[in-house]
């Protein structure tokens, strides 16, 4: 037992010397210039690209920041202040994370990282990620193009699809409405497909009138035209005078002496109500009798 004990022992320290044999030998042969060149050689690269990278990121956010200031018009009703900042954050983080992507690439390229491999490697993950986040994606560059050509705005009345109401706040991934009822809307920007906008032109205020065929007509065109001349002067919202159409069929068992008023965006509501109530008035005080609608009871 005592010599077995004594042989492991020798056996145990001679395999120790052997080690610091060989670590020592190869501390004696390792090529230290060559490795210190290495090290200073791609730590110089490093810094290299660091800085030039630094340079590349200043100076491109710089232009970028340059050029949307100099894009500033006298009119800013067409070119909102909320969508030019949006759109600006937008162009410096593309270009921001654009400039971080290559320069970890050269990074791991200098440090001799095989950059291919991990580029398959990741090529795989972002294909099932990407079936997740095709939506998501798709909402982003949606918003992004709304916002470029100027769709709509914050506080415009618009339609999008069968969602009406003033349009509250517009992301790069939803569009938030206030309807007419208060109630809140998001809405996907990818299922935003088409836009009707009523804040940018001149909008039509429709009055239709019913009528007794076997009254004079004429009489009440007369009366009509007296109260568009009487209140057109009040409302400087009105673009194009009230214009008598006459006598249509709507379609509904009934007919009715149409006038159109154009107004500025927003103001063809009060306009229409503010002036068919005159209008009833000035009928009823005449002796005009207006028909009640008809009612279809199938």
């Amino acid at each position: 037992m005592y010599f077995a004990q004594r042989n492991f022992l020798l056996a145990a320290k001679g395999t120790k010397f052997f080690k610091l044999n060989v670590f020592e030998r190869y501390i004696e042969n390792f090529d230290w210039d060559k490795a210190i060149s290495s090290i200073l050689q791609t730590l110089g690269s490093l810094i290299l690209v660091s800085l030039l990278f630094l340079i590349l990121n200043f100076v491109g956010k710089k232009l970028i920041r340059r050029g949307f200031e100099s894009h500033k018009k006298p009119d800013n009703s067409h070119f909102a202040e909320n969508r030019k900042a949006t759109i600006f954050t937008l162009s410096q983080n593309i270009f921001h994370y654009a400039v971080l992507f290559f320069y970890i690439y050269a990074i791991l390229s200098i440090l001799g990282v095989p950059v291919g491999t991990l580029i398959t490697g990741a090529g795989i993950m972002s294909v099932a990620l990407g079936l997740g986040a095709q939506g998501f994606v798709t909402d982003i560059v949606t918003g992004f193009f709304i916002l470029l050509e100027e769709q709509f705005s914050v506080g415009e009345y618009v339609k999008l699809g069968e969602v009406s109401g003033t349009i509250h706040s517009i992301g790069l991934r939803t569009t938030q409405i206030l309807g007419d009822d208060g109630t809140l809307h998001f809405i996907p920007n990818r299922s935003i497909t088409i836009v009707s906008n009523f804040s940018r032109n001149d909008m039509r205020a429709l009055i239709d009138i019913r009528i007794d065929p076997n009254k004079d007509i004429k009489q009440m065109e007369k009366i009509i035209e007296q109260i568009n001349d009487k209140l057109t002067p009040q409302y400087d919202e009105i673009t194009i005078p009230p214009q008598i159409l006459g006598t249509v069929d709507p379609g509904n068992g009934t007919l009715v002496l149409r006038v159109t008023i154009y107004t500025k965006n927003g103001a063809q509501g009060t306009i229409q109500r503010d002036f068919l109530s005159a209008y009833l008035e000035a009928l009823s005080d005449a002796g005009f009798e207006i028909p009640a609608p008809t009612l279809n009871l199938e």
